[in-house]
């Protein structure tokens, strides 16, 4: 069952690369007592999450700031050595987003936001989506309804949740 508005958090272990190689980062860490902004996508490096999804959040990274979120997450089924280099070749990383990997796609499944697209070579990917955490909780939820559309899950979509 998908996660929704009012739902907690699973305590998740996601991954980043830090300066001795890749770390754990649990979702539970970077929730607590904070609002937080995490968006998800299919595929780094794919169009639409390179040219849309990641670009979308830059652009409102000060919006979010200034309306009192604290950190964004950015979350792919990817490796942490994917997701550190698109981070830096989007400007993702140079602007403050968190750049990190689901790599067993354990987070994706436990809020149900994972899915197969076999005919693009997607296989245990995550839908798009993009969600406002409170404390842990989910205040705010907008999905995709298709992983090549960019709409209700940009950035400018979830700022005016706030």
């Amino acid at each position: 069952m998908a996660i929704t508005t009012g739902d907690s958090l699973p305590d998740a272990n996601l991954i980043r690369l830090g300066e001795s190689g890749p770390e754990a980062v649990a979702m539970s860490d970077i929730a607590a007592g904070k609002t937080i902004a995490v968006f998800a996508v299919p595929g780094a490096f794919t169009p639409t999450c390179s040219m849309a999804h990641v670009p979308s959040f830059i652009r409102t990274k000060d919006d979010f700031a200034a309306k009192g979120v604290d950190t964004i997450v950015c979350v792919s089924v990817n490796d942490p050595f994917v997701m550190k280099a698109w981070g830096e070749a989007t400007g993702a990383t140079t602007a403050g987003l968190h750049m990190l990997a689901d790599a067993d796609g354990s987070f994706t499944k436990a809020i149900g936001m994972d899915f197969d697209a076999p005919p693009a070579g997607l296989i245990g990917r995550s839908k798009r989506y993009a969600m406002l955490v409170k404390d842990g909780k989910v205040s705010a939820l907008h999905v995709e309804e298709s992983p090549g559309v960019c709409e209700t899950s940009a950035g400018e979509s979830l700022l005016t949740e706030l």
